[in-house]
C-alpha cells in the first residue's frame, strides 16, 4: 500500500512512520509513505501557499493552486487509483470499520490542512472524502494523518507479528477489548483472575467475552445499541452485571 501526504511539515510525517508497527511495515515494504510539501508547488519566489480569506476574518486560508498541483504530482507518481482524503474536524468520523475499508485500497492521498483551512473550491473538485479523528480541533492535519496511517498500516498483511492481534482489538467485533494480564501473578495486592491460569481455553474465551461485553456496557453503552446480542451474549452480560452488583460497584 502507498500513502502520500501533503503537509507543510513533511519531516514530521516521515518521523511518525519510522517507529513501531508502522515502521516495521515500512521496513518490510508492506507500506510506502511519501510526504509532499505544497510550498514546492507554489507560484512565486516566496513559496506562498496561503492568503487572507475573502470576506474578512482572522487567520489565513491555504490556496487551491499549489495544493492542486501537489495532488496532480501524487496521482502521476503511481499508476494505481488513489483515494484522496482531507483531514478535517468537519469530516466523517473515523471508525474501525472505515479503517478496514481504507486498508484494502492500494493508495491513499492525505491532505493536511493548516491555518483556517483550505479553499473550498479545491475540496469540492479534488477531494473524495473528509475524515475527522474526533470532535476537537488540532493545529493542523498532521497528527490526524499520523493516526490514520497508523490505523491503516497495522492492518497490512504481515505488519503485526501475530496476525490474530488485530482481530482481537477493540471495535473489531463492535465491542471494547477485554482486560489483559501478564507476569507476575500478584502485583501490589492485585491477582490475575484464576480462570486465566486454569488452562481451560473454553472457559478463558467465555470469560474474555463476558469482560468485553461488560466493559462495553460500562464505558461505551452506545456501541451495544448497534449490536444484536445472541442469547449467550445476553446471559454473559447479565452475569457481569450480577457480579458488579455483588461486588458493590
Amino acid at each position: 500500500m502507498r500513502i502520500d501526504v501533503i503537509s507543510l511539515f513533511p519531516e514530521f510525517i516521515q518521523q511518525c512512520v519510522s517507529f513501531g508497527v508502522v515502521g516495521r511495515a515500512v521496513q518490510r515494504q508492506l507500506l510506502h509513505v511519501e510526504a509532499w510539501n505544497p510550498r514546492d508547488f507554489a507560484f512565486d519566489n516566496y513559496r506562498t501557499i496561503d492568503h487572507r480569506p475573502y470576506g474578512g476574518g482572522p487567520g489565513m486560508v491555504m490556496m487551491a493552486g499549489p495544493l492542486r498541483l501537489a495532488l496532480e504530482a501524487i496521482r502521476g507518481a503511481d499508476a494505481r487509483p488513489v483515494r484522496t482524503i482531507y483531514l478535517s474536524p468537519q469530516g466523517r468520523p473515523l471508525t474501525q470499520q472505515r479503517v478496514r475499508e481504507l486498508a484494502l485500497m492500494p493508495r491513499l492521498a492525505l491532505l493536511c490542512g493548516r491555518y483556517e483551512g483550505v479553499d473550498e473550491r479545491l475540496l469540492q473538485t479534488e477531494i473524495d472524502e473528509e475524515i475527522s479523528v474526533g470532535d476537537y480541533v488540532l493545529s493542523g492535519g498532521e497528527l490526524a494523518a499520523a493516526i490514520l496511517i497508523d490505523a491503516v498500516g497495522r492492518l497490512q498483511d504481515g505488519a503485526l507479528n501475530a496476525a490474530e492481534s488485530a482481530a482481537q482489538d477493540s471495535f473489531e467485533n463492535g465491542l471494547l477489548d477485554c482486560p489483559h494480564y501478564t507476569r507476575p501473578e500478584q502485583y501490589e495486592g492485585g491477582e490475575v483472575p484464576a480462570v486465566l491460569l486454569s488452562g481451560d481455553h473454553k472457559a478463558i474465551a467465555r470469560w474474555r467475552r463476558m469482560q468485553s461485553l461488560g466493559r462495553t456496557w460500562l464505558r461505551r453503552p452506545d456501541l451495544l445499541d448497534d449490536l444484536e446480542l445472541s442469547a449467550t451474549d445476553q446471559q454473559l452480560l447479565e452475569m457481569f452485571r450480577a457480579q458488579m452488583s455483588k461486588d458493590g460497584k
